[in-house]
Formats: C-alpha cells, sequence, structure tokens
C-alpha cells in the first residue's frame, strides 16, 4: 500500500456558506439537507448542535442558530481554487470531496526532506489560498490517512502514522468510523464495538455473512486499503477556432475556410477514443454579433458533416435575415460578413459505443440530413418529431419536440397514470377536438349527472367529424370520468368519456364537459 498524504479542512460546507453569505466565522451555523442538520460550525457545536438533529431541535438547543440550505455545488467551486493551488505546489492531487483531498507522499517527502514537511508545506499552500486550518494525516492507505486526519486537533494538525502501523493505529476506533450506518448498529449488539475486534474475525466467515460490502469494510478496518490516490486530469480543450481576415460574405467561402479545423477537431477527438454526437457552431460577425446553432447526429461526426452543419448554420441564418428585411425593415441574425468560427464538441461519447454494425444500424443518415438541413433554414422549431409522453388524455400522450433534439419529457410514460384510457389509444388524435352533438333515441341531448348516469342511451352522433351527416350509434362504452387539476382553476377539468361505434364501423372518442361534447380522436 502507498503512504498517503490525506489534507482536511474541518467544516467546509460551513465555511464555503459563509464565505458566501458573508456571515461572521465565529456564528453559529447549520446547513439543512432534507430537514435535518448536515454540517454545523465550531460555536454550534458548543452550543450542543449535532449532525443529525432536526431543524426545530437544533434551533431550540442554539436559539441564535443561522439555519441554511446546503448547495453541494456551492462546495466545489468554493474549493476549486484550493484545489488548483494545491496542484501547482504537489504532484497527483486526489480531490476526494469537497474539502478533503489526498496525494502521494513520497514524491513530496522526497523534495521538502520528509513527511513532516510536506504536511507543513501542503497546510500552508492551503492557508495562502484562502483557507486556513487545514489538517493532515499520513498513513498506509487511504482509509487510515483519512482517520489520522479526522483525529489532529488544533495545536497538533498533523497526524502520521508509522509505516506497517495502519491496523494499531485503527484497532481502538469505534466501528462507526466505516460510515456504515447498519453495521454500526448491528456489530456493538453482537459485542463488536472496535475496528480492532472486527478486523480479528475471520474474512471469509464476515463475507458469508455480510457479503462483498461487509469483506470491504472487514479489510479496512484490518488496514488493508489498497485504493490508489488517483489526480484528476483536467479535460482538454477540443474547441477550434477559424478567424478571418478580411471578413467573409459567402457561405462557401466560409465553409472551405473551415475544413481543415473540422479534420483537426475530429482527429483530437479520436486521438482519445471520442466522437463528436453533439456540435456546437458559433458564428460572429464583423460587427459583434453572434449566431449560434447546436447540431446532433444519430451517430457522430465526420469532418465532412462538420463543414456540412457550419454551411447550414450560415445558409439559415441568411435565409431568415433576408424574410426579416423583406418583412419589417429589420435584419435579424448576421448583419455583417463572418469575422469568426468557432467549433466546440457539445457532447462527447467513447468511439468504440458508436461504430458501425456489419449491415448498418441506426437511423437513416440521408434523413437526418435532409431534415437538419430544413431545420437550419426554418429555425430551431421548423422540424418537430413526436415523442411519447405519459397522461391521462391521448392528445397528452405524445410530445413535439425539435428534430435531433434529445428528448426530455416532462411527463414519464412509464408512470402510473389513474384515470388514463387503457390501450388501444385513437389512431388518429386531433390536435383541436372538434365539437359534436350526441342524442339518444328520443332525439334529446345526452347528458350524464352526478352520479356519472346517463339520461339515455347514445344513438346518434350529428356534426361527426368528416361530415357524412348524422351517424347512427350501434354500440358505446362509457362513461369513464376524469377530474384533474381541481386545485387550480385555470387548468381544473371534469369531463367523461365515451367510446361510440356507428353503423359503418367507424368508433371515435368522445367526452362530455360542461361545455358540451367533444371528438377527441378516431381509431382505425
Amino acid at each position: 500500500m502507498r503512504r498517503l498524504l490525506v489534507l482536511w479542512c474541518p467544516d467546509w460546507p460551513v465555511r464555503a456558506r459563509a464565505a458566501a453569505e458573508r456571515l461572521p466565522e465565529d456564528a453559529p451555523i447549520a446547513l439543512l439537507h432534507r430537514g435535518e442538520v448536515l454540517a454545523c460550525s465550531a460555536s454550534a457545536r458548543a452550543a450542543g448542535v449535532r449532525r443529525g438533529l432536526r431543524r426545530r431541535e437544533a434551533q431550540a438547543r442554539c436559539p441564535e442558530l443561522v439555519v441554511l440550505d446546503h448547495d453541494p455545488s456551492l462546495d466545489a467551486r468554493a474549493f476549486e481554487p484550493v484545489l488548483e493551488a494545491l496542484e501547482a505546489a504537489l504532484p497527483g492531487v486526489h480531490p476526494l470531496r469537497p474539502g478533503l483531498a489526498a496525494v502521494r507522499v513520497r514524491g513530496a517527502a522526497r523534495y521538502y526532506g520528509g513527511e513532516r514537511a510536506a504536511a507543513l508545506h501542503a497546510r500552508g499552500v492551503i492557508a495562502r489560498a484562502g483557507s486556513p486550518g487545514a489538517r493532515a494525516g499520513i498513513a498506509d492507505g487511504l482509509f487510515a490517512a483519512e482517520r489520522a486526519a479526522a483525529a489532529t486537533t488544533e495545536s497538533a494538525p498533523v497526524a502520521i502514522v508509522p509505516g506497517g502501523g495502519s491496523a494499531a493505529f485503527l484497532a481502538p476506533l469505534p466501528v462507526a468510523s466505516l460510515g456504515d450506518p447498519e453495521l454500526a448498529d448491528l456489530l456493538p449488539r453482537l459485542g463488536i464495538r472496535t475496528l480492532g475486534a472486527f478486523a480479528a474475525l475471520p474474512a471469509t466467515d464476515v463475507a458469508d455473512r455480510f457479503g462483498p460490502e461487509g469483506a470491504r469494510l472487514h479489510a479496512l478496518a484490518a488496514g488493508r486499503d489498497e485504493r490508489a490516490a488517483t489526480p484528476r486530469l483536467p479535460p482538454r480543450e477540443h474547441d477550434r477556432e477559424v478567424a478571418f481576415e478580411p471578413p467573409l460574405d459567402r457561405a462557401d467561402q466560409v465553409a472551405f475556410g473551415v475544413r481543415i479545423a473540422a479534420d483537426e477537431l475530429v482527429e483530437a477527438l479520436l486521438g482519445e477514443r471520442l466522437v463528436c454526437t453533439a456540435l456546437r457552431v458559433a458564428i460572429e460577425g464583423e460587427e459583434g454579433e453572434t449566431v449560434e446553432r447546436v447540431w446532433l447526429h444519430p451517430r457522430s461526426f465526420s469532418a465532412a458533416e462538420v463543414v456540412d452543419r457550419v454551411r447550414w448554420t450560415l445558409d439559415g441564418t441568411l435565409v431568415r435575415r433576408d424574410a426579416s428585411r423583406n418583412a419589417s425593415g429589420d435584419a435579424s441574425g448576421l448583419r455583417s460578413p463572418v469575422a469568426r468560427v468557432v467549433l466546440s464538441p457539445e457532447s462527447v461519447d467513447p468511439a468504440g459505443a458508436h461504430e458501425r454494425g456489419l449491415w448498418g444500424a441506426g437511423p437513416d443518415e440521408a434523413v437526418h440530413s435532409g431534415f437538419s438541413r430544413v431545420q437550419g433554414m426554418l429555425g430551431h422549431d421548423g422540424v418537430l418529431s413526436a415523442v411519447p409522453s405519459g397522461g391521462r388524455t391521448p392528445r397528452e400522450r405524445a410530445e413535439l419536440v425539435p428534430w435531433g433534439d434529445r428528448p426530455v419529457r416532462r411527463r414519464d410514460p412509464r408512470e402510473p397514470w389513474p384515470g388514463a384510457l387503457p390501450p388501444p389509444q385513437p389512431a388518429t388524435v386531433y390536435e383541436l377536438r372538434r365539437p359534436v352533438r350526441v342524442l339518444d333515441p328520443r332525439g334529446r341531448p345526452v347528458a350524464v349527472d352526478e352520479r356519472g348516469r346517463l339520461s339515455g342511451p347514445p344513438a346518434a352522433l350529428l356534426e361527426a367529424p368528416g361530415g357524412a351527416g348524422p351517424r347512427e350509434l350501434t354500440s358505446w362504452a362509457g362513461p369513464w370520468p376524469l377530474d384533474e387539476r381541481w386545485w387550480d382553476a385555470a387548468e381544473a377539468r371534469r369531463a367523461h368519456r365515451f367510446q361510440v361505434v356507428d353503423r359503418a364501423g367507424e368508433a371515435w372518442l368522445l367526452s362530455l364537459d360542461d361545455r358540451g361534447w367533444w371528438a377527441e380522436g378516431m381509431y382505425d
């Protein structure tokens, strides 16, 4: 196992939030997650606030407590300058979570003259980055080094476990140190209260009783942690920028000028075994105006297809600009020649996931390219495709999304939708439901009372979609009540739905609400 240095900034979430809110460092602060205290400041702990307390109990123990919601993204953003400072001073920094990082200590110890000197230097780097008070722990293995850092104090901020002594260091610690609530509750009831007692159990018995996760925790308790400190590798910048001097005003000239940049972009991604599945094209005019467009691909972009997307983006911009100028006298989009083009891979995937099948696979590229080009001329919402969605009515069970966009469903079709009609659904769903009249055998309008009882059986359908005069109904089913969004006066709807079939065998889905009868769709 490698010797590791773990650097810990105590109460990091609280300190990050206090700095963002400009609160005093000694203020009693508690961060809540799902109504419970997740972290608190030292002054709050002195008043009796502890992790896991509910809001009211924490405020009862400390009336002046400042209660805030936990923001994980804020923790990460605030820790980024600290990581950058550490990476500039120490090689191979491995961020574990905001406020906690690890590094292989061997190289730093040889450079700075020992493990303690390396730890003290790292603390100084963190202090100069604006976060004084960091603690450091050094041991064999990541778990032991973390426990060593947690065992430090303000007066002794560096703890070093001798080589080969991780098991002895961990032995007196309570089993709750493993961070597993289930084991922390079960093992003490079995008489096992320390990591040493847990490590003394036979490994095979622990694996049989607690499974793979229990075996992993048993190895940690015994000081066997083979996890390495893997340094983070900043993602490479793959954007390609092409500047034109003088600016160009023809789409074919611009497309020709970006050919080399498109080749470089695709080759650079392939060099890292990646392919581009979403491409952002940004075109800047000479006067500073910018037009951007994100293009998607069913598989991955080649260099020629990247050039095509640049041309289509520019063609669509010019078409919309001319149409806008003719209609109102104002030009939208680019108003001047093209001065700069930026190609950015918006989304990349492993190259192996997009290899072509032996006989071809995936959507037809010719169809996709044709629709994409039309979309470039008409605008992003000019070409739409339907995707399944959830809902209680046929119109809600499909959503229109721009061609090529990955659908983000507001309503999951896999979720249960109480009150929805069972399959099959109408083959034709009217975009705007059509008013109709339904009569009983005596020629009176059919109505439904509060108990769902019909005034008479549906016998005739007047003003049916498609014309052809009145339709004699031979069979019907319903009513199925629909009562939704009763809490919203603007969106509330109460209706009764029916399925009816006429003598010619044509079937409709009808609904009756307080405004009358409507045809929702037609069955094949």
